[in-house]
């Protein structure tokens, strides 16, 4: 198994949720690989859009029996309801996919993230464990960490990582905060974590051949480029068979071509780090 935790260099929009719903949906397809894909969030989920249509909630239905079952299940799924067995101690690596939703069978699930009810209720306590447990039973989990995770958990996370993806963006202020902050960091120093550019636009002078130079990386960084068809599909649950469709662009001028490269780039160096380290290079 292998944990692969995304997350901003700083608290700005990076486009990380589009990055990895790109790059853990490629793997899906071109791997033989059982993978989760756990978010965060406490807010809106992006990853839903990406993968389902949005439904209506129907109204709570007490009736004679008590609340209406359905509505009960669906208020517990996703995170809230692994932290709940949890803290029962009745969690098993197994029972993780019953919280799960599809979006390839055996290939690919998701752990939505849940909007905080109150600010009583923390559930980030639980992600440590809940990654861990995962990790037990899927090949590749990939972790959507958010800024909204205390930051000892935060840290936790990092720290049974397998390789950690620090996405940043194309403005020179960010990319020199980057700089400073790895010159006194040991984490960004490792052969652990990777450099993504989300959202990359390849005409801007900041691009991956520059922004390397300037970071002085060995690699040059990886990029999930600016696509319109992709973007469009993140926000109508279209992602799914949008890859599918990718696979038929042949034209390397085509610029869904040139896309689809560089998610193919991202996902065989992320691979390749793994076996590496898993090797002790």
């Amino acid at each position: 198994m292998a944990i692969i935790t995304f997350l901003n260099s700083q608290k700005e929009e990076t486009g990380k949720t589009m990055s990895i719903a790109a790059i853990a949906t490629y793997m899906a397809i071109e791997h033989n690989y059982r993978n989760i894909i756990i978010s965060t969030t406490d807010k809106e989920d992006r990853l839903r859009r990406c993968f389902w249509q949005d439904q209506k909630k129907s109204k709570f239905n007490l009736g004679i029996f008590g609340p209406n079952t359905s509505n009960i299940l669906e208020k517990e799924s996703g995170v809230r309801g692994i932290a709940k067995m949890i803290r029962s101690n009745k969690i098993t690596p197994e029972m993780i996919t019953n919280y799960t939703k599809v979006v390839f069978k055996d290939r690919l699930e998701v752990l939505l993230g849940e909007e905080k009810v109150s600010d009583d209720e923390d559930i980030s306590q639980n992600y440590p464990e809940i990654i861990t447990t995962a990790g037990q039973y899927y090949d590749r989990v990939f972790v959507d960490l958010d800024f909204n995770v205390e930051e000892d958990i935060r840290n936790k996370i990092i720290k049974k990582s397998d390789i950690i993806v620090i996405n940043l963006n194309q403005r020179l202020s960010s990319i020199e905060k980057f700089r400073q902050t790895k010159e006194t960091n040991p984490l960004l120093q490792s052969s652990k974590t990777l450099l993504l550019i989300g959202r990359y636009d390849k005409f801007s002078k900041y691009n991956a051949k520059n922004i390397s130079r300037y970071l002085k990386e060995k690699n040059q960084v990886l990029t999930v480029p600016y696509n319109t068809l992709y973007f469009e599909a993140t926000d109508e649950a279209g992602v799914p068979d949008l890859f599918l469709r990718f696979k038929k662009f042949i034209d390397p001028e085509d610029r869904n071509a040139i896309f689809i490269e560089e998610i193919k780039r991202a996902s065989e160096n992320i691979n390749y780090r793994l076996q590496a380290l898993q090797a002790g290079l």
